[in-house]
């Protein structure tokens, strides 16, 4: 019964997917919607896979300097990974989630320096945080300043002198004398020279507009005078003057009027006070933030001496009474019964197929991706669909409570949503070729200097079987489309195992494919690649500032196709015919080289000439897409014989001689 109640306070797992980890989250409040249903307001708390990697490498930098300070006991590789997934980030986020969702309690701390790590791998459902995660800024920081323990921070304090030497420092330079309680004034004429003090501030607050104005009766006037910031300018007059009660009237007094003592309560408007009202409903007693973002015109200091007088206040007062009655009318804990529901993602269908996937109980060949475990009461299908892995029951439930597998496996990044990068197939080409590592030159050169021997992948004779024999499961066609989707070679090899002997009853039929030798592979390439000439080099037409700074390498590796005409005649991509007869200097025959992707140049775009579209119109669209499907081969242009002008009749003239016109 008290492990199913939950009250405001507690650190719960919401479930919000059945096959993404809890959620961890912190009861703030528990509402009654008006069908019934109770919705739990709760704070955010983020994992590691929650977050980006910079800010992963950052954390892993806080732990070093944690454990290097603090002294921690060694760990293995394995503790080090699991003590990640104890890790949590808070955040200052809320949300609201339906309290059906929860699915039990666990208990999260502020990391302290006397905290040992490893204690929170022995205790289950336990976690720890030390720092704060903004998810719009994207920023880790640290949740509060440490406690200032050690010899470090402590004070020097000088010997004692002794009593026949004398203090040589400057009394002036090291404090200064606000009062003296030894002096010649008795207390009842200190106290009514208070009481003259607070009557000159209530006169000198109704001759003043702006106060007239903030306080328009005389006893809100005179409860402003009545304040500590007069009472102080009270103590220092007498202080100033040496005790001197007919200097210190003169002083409250000058020739010039009354002196006005405010301090922040009449300082700050009625607007201000409602917007210092709204922050501190927000972000509590954080006034680095309430300045920042609803009174960035105050200093800091201005705020917390506002806010200790604001609590001095009626408006204090009435806004606690309501706080008080509205979290009476608020649930303080809910019931919710223990969720029973089978996960989606359990194995177990009933006539499923011995030794796939999703078979129950033992199957040779066939273990838990975490502990490696072939027998198990129950398995729960995990990670890509594609993939075909599975989890014991145990390793589930760590899965779902911790977010991760208990040993460091190369699955488990993939099972990663959110944070990173998106694939590339919604990429744009411009972003795909920013994730390239030959963009930048020292990721070109970090690579051309990586030793660049040939190497053959040879497949052994099991895995030529298991082409065969899983071809339901292997799919070969769809991972042939699909090269960037990974295969699970280990579950293919198992299920071969196991359909081995049952295919070994039935004669495989094994088609030799004939292959050609190496010899004839090299001269069937050899003629298939003509001979291209070079284009004659010119100015290219510039479109951007940025292409007339392209190197000159770029257009030489990257040629466009040649347009041929009926006659065999070739023509350039700019449309104008190489010269006939002799091949220059520059238009020597060049082989068809592969560009290697260290060297691959910048992207090069080509403008398209008059004469280039104007060809373009004479290819039918068969032609268009033929080269579009080989874009290897010329295109053989049929231009149109142009029309014979009509001879033009010549008409005789009737004489020879001129005319002459005479005026």
């Amino acid at each position: 019964m008290a492990a199913n109640m939950y009250r405001v306070g507690d650190y719960v797992y919401f479930e919000n997917s059945s096959s993404n980890p809890y959620l961890i989250r912190r009861i703030e409040e528990l509402n009654k919607t008006a069908n019934g249903n109770v919705e739990a307001k709760v704070v955010c708390l983020f994992r590691r896979r929650d977050i980006s990697a910079n800010l992963n490498t950052l954390a892993d930098s806080n732990a070093r300097d944690f454990e290097e300070e603090s002294k921690q006991p060694s760990m293995s590789e394995q503790q080090k990974h699991q003590l990640k997934h104890r890790e949590l980030f808070l955040s200052r986020q809320f949300e609201s989630l339906p309290a059906t969702h929860i699915r039990g309690k666990c208990n999260v701390t502020l990391l302290n320096e006397t905290d040992v790590l490893t204690s929170y791998l022995d205790r289950e459902d336990c976690f720890f945080y030390s720092l704060v995660f903004d998810p719009v800024q994207k920023t880790l920081l640290a949740d509060q300043g440490e406690i200032r323990v050690g010899s470090k921070y402590q004070a020097e304090i000088p010997d004692k002198l002794a009593e026949v030497d004398s203090d040589s420092r400057v009394q002036e330079k090291l404090e200064t004398k606000v009062w003296d309680p030894n002096n010649q004034l008795k207390d009842p004429q200190i106290d009514q020279f208070l009481v003259v003090a607070r009557a000159v501030g209530t006169f000198a607050r109704a001759l003043d507009c702006s106060s007239s104005i903030r306080q328009p009766s005389l006893h809100m006037s005179a409860a402003a005078a009545s304040r500590d910031i007069t009472l102080f300018h009270a103590m220092d007059t007498l202080q100033k003057n040496g005790y001197d009660l007919a200097k210190a009237m003169s002083t409250l007094v000058p020739q010039g009027g009354p002196v006005l003592c405010r301090d922040e309560m009449e300082e700050w408007s009625a607007s201000e006070a409602m917007l210092f009202e709204e922050a501190l409903e927000k972000y509590g007693k954080d006034f680095n933030d309430i300045r920042q973002d609803f009174l960035p015109w105050k200093s800091l200091a201005s705020v917390v001496q506002f806010y200790y007088m604001w609590k001095t206040t009626d408006r204090y007062i009435q806004q606690k009474r309501l706080k008080a009655a509205e979290a009476d009318s608020k649930l303080k804990q809910v019931y919710i019964p223990t969720y029973t529901k089978p996960n989606p993602n359990q194995i177990g269908a009933p006539g499923s197929k011995p030794g796939m996937n999703g078979a129950t109980g033992y199957q040779k060949g066939l273990s838990c991706e975490s502990c490696h475990t072939a027998q198990s009461q129950q398995w729960y299908s995990w990670g890509p669909p594609n993939m075909q892995c599975r989890l014991c029951a145990s390793c589930w439930i760590y899965w779902k409570k911790y977010g991760g597998l208990k040993t460091p496996t190369q699955l488990e990044g993939a099972t990663r949503t959110g944070t990173d990068a998106p694939p590339r197939g919604h990429m744009t080409r411009q972003e795909v070729q920013g994730m390239s590592p030959f963009t930048s030159s020292a990721g070109r050169a970090k690579l051309l200097a990586k030793n660049r021997q040939t190497f053959i992948l040879q497949t052994t004779k099991l895995t030529r079987i298991a082409r065969r024999v899983c071809q339901d499961i292997l799919q070969s066609r769809r991972a042939a489309r699909r090269p960037y989707a990974s295969i699970n070679a280990n579950a293919v090899k198992a299920e071969c195992m196991i359909r081995l002997p049952k295919a070994a009853k039935s004669a495989m039929k094994n088609r030799p494919i004939p292959r050609p030798s190496l010899i004839n592979i090299v001269k069937e390439l050899a003629i298939q690649a003509p001979l291209k000439l070079k284009a004659p080099r010119g100015a290219p037409t510039p479109i951007n500032r940025n292409q007339v700074n392209q190197p000159r390498s770029a257009s030489a590796l990257l040629g466009k196709r040649p347009f041929d005409n009926a006659g065999g005649h070739s023509l350039s991509t700019n449309g104008r015919p190489f010269a006939m007869g002799m091949r220059a200097a520059n238009q020597s025959v060049i082989k068809r080289q592969k560009v290697s992707q260290g060297d691959a140049p910048n992207p090069v775009v080509f403008v398209a000439t008059k004469d280039t579209r104007a060809l373009r119109k004479h290819l039918t669209q068969g032609e268009m897409r033929r080269a579009a499907r080989k874009p290897h081969l010329p295109v053989r242009i049929k231009l149109p014989v142009p029309a014979r002008p009509l001879p033009v009749p010549i008409i005789p003239s009737s004489t020879s001689e001129p005319i002459v016109l005479e005026d």
